[in-house]
């Protein structure tokens, strides 16, 4: 199963980090404030509005920009951080790209889906836990994995100050490990979280078509 290899290839993840405080752990490029997109404000905003979280924290994240937003559950914002996704552009999953095998994976399957989900973490391989974003299609959120390939440049990518070349993963979406281990991972990991995964090739209306109607401000 895809899920197994890209879990055991995932979960080499970086140690927890020590209780300083977060803002001095995440990597230089989350620290300074950053605004969001129109349409992540609007998602933000509706989701908050409506209470279509429910209650549990949320996550925002904008593919053209590569950046995270956090909200804690009553819909205050947390934190904002880069974010590495998947290589192919695109808004939908393969069907059945999740039983396949990293080498089975065209590159034009490593597509990051956009939607609204519901993540929570779930087994993975070596008994350890993943949060999934969408455990059909093997789309998870984690830090980047101890044994990338150097060739990635996958920390140089999430630290550089353009969004261009933040797409390297098979889809999932990689965050700084600080961030992951002291925000977001405390805050889904018992009944998990909504994530908005913003469209990059679609309309935002053809993905989240209630947001896209709500007012902007």
């Amino acid at each position: 199963m895809m899920r197994l290899a890209l879990s055991s290839a995932c979960l080499a993840l970086s140690p927890i980090c020590a209780a300083a405080p977060v803002a001095a752990q995440i990597a230089p490029a989350a620290q300074a404030p950053t605004p969001m997109s129109p349409e992540a404000t609007r998602v933000a905003r509706w989701a908050t509005a409506s209470d279509d979280h429910r209650h549990l924290p949320f996550a925002v994240i904008d593919k053209v920009a590569a950046r995270l937003h956090l909200f804690d559950a009553s819909g205050q914002p947390l934190a904002s951080v880069p974010v590495l996704i998947g290589i192919a552009p695109g808004d939908d999953a393969t069907p059945g790209v999740g039983s396949k095998s990293l080498a089975e994976i065209g590159p034009a399957e490593k597509t990051t889906p956009a939607g609204r989900f519901l993540a929570k973490f779930g087994p993975a391989a070596g008994g350890t836990k993943m949060l999934w974003v969408d455990y059909a299609t093997s789309v998870a959120i984690h830090p980047i994995p101890k044994d990338a390939s150097r060739k990635d440049r996958r920390r140089e990518r999430m630290l550089s100050e353009t969004a261009d070349d933040n797409r390297i993963t098979y889809g999932c979406i990689n965050v700084p490990a600080a961030f992951y281990t002291k925000l977001l991972r405390p805050r889904f990991l018992k009944k998990g979280g909504y994530v908005y995964i913003l469209p990059d090739t679609k309309p935002l209306g053809m993905v989240l078509p209630l947001a896209a109607v709500s007012p902007a401000d």
